[in-house]
C-alpha cells in the first residue's frame, strides 16, 4: 500500500439488484455496494453503498456512514424515525432492527468491522 491513497469517490460506480423480496416493504427499490478499500489494521471496511426510492427492512451491522446523497427515514423497530440527508454522520449499532424509507436514492460512504 503507498503511504497515501487517494479514493476519488464520485467515480465509484454502484452495480445495482432488486432488494430481497422478502426485505421489500414497498415500492420496488434496488441496492449496491462496493468496497472501496480495508483497513487491515483495525478489521475496517469502507465503502460506498445505494438505494433507490422504496423501504425495506434490515438488521444492522456495527457501521459509521456519511451519506452523501439522498434522503430517507431510518425506522427504528419499538422506536423513533430518525430522518438523514447529505452530509449527515449517522452510527449504527449491530443487530438494531431497522426499516429504510428512502425518499430520494442514497449514496453513502460508509465504514464497517471485516
Amino acid at each position: 500500500m503507498e503511504p497515501v491513497a487517494v479514493f476519488p469517490l464520485a467515480a465509484v460506480t454502484v452495480p445495482h439488484e432488486p432488494a430481497d423480496a422478502e426485505a421489500v416493504v414497498s415500492g420496488s427499490p434496488t441496492t449496491g455496494a462496493v468496497t472501496v478499500t480495508t483497513l487491515p489494521g483495525i478489521g475496517a471496511e469502507i465503502g460506498i453503498w445505494e438505494m433507490s426510492a422504496g423501504a425495506v427492512r434490515d438488521v444492522e451491522a456495527e457501521e459509521a456512514f456519511v451519506l452523501l446523497a439522498g434522503r430517507a427515514e431510518i425506522e427504528v423497530e419499538g422506536g423513533d424515525r430518525v430522518t438523514i440527508g447529505p452530509g449527515d454522520l449517522v452510527r449504527l449499532a449491530a443487530g438494531t432492527r431497522t426499516v429504510w424509507h428512502v425518499s430520494e436514492p442514497l449514496r453513502k460512504v460508509y465504514v464497517t468491522g471485516v
